[in-house]
């Protein structure tokens, strides 16, 4: 088992925090200008790169 390091964990919050759908007000207030977000990763399709 490996432990995680600060700065790694800290890595992947921000991932995960990218890896979620924009919220409708968005999408309103844009006037649809924004519909998705490019961010928006699959665990199982697409890695993140953060090889140690």
């Amino acid at each position: 088992m490996s432990k995680k390091t600060r700065s790694k964990k800290m890595r992947l919050g921000k991932k995960l925090k990218q890896s979620r759908r924009i919220p409708h007000i968005a999408r309103l207030r844009t006037h649809g200008r924004l519909q998705f977000n490019r961010f928006k990763r699959d665990w199982r399709k697409q890695k993140m790169g953060l090889e140690e």
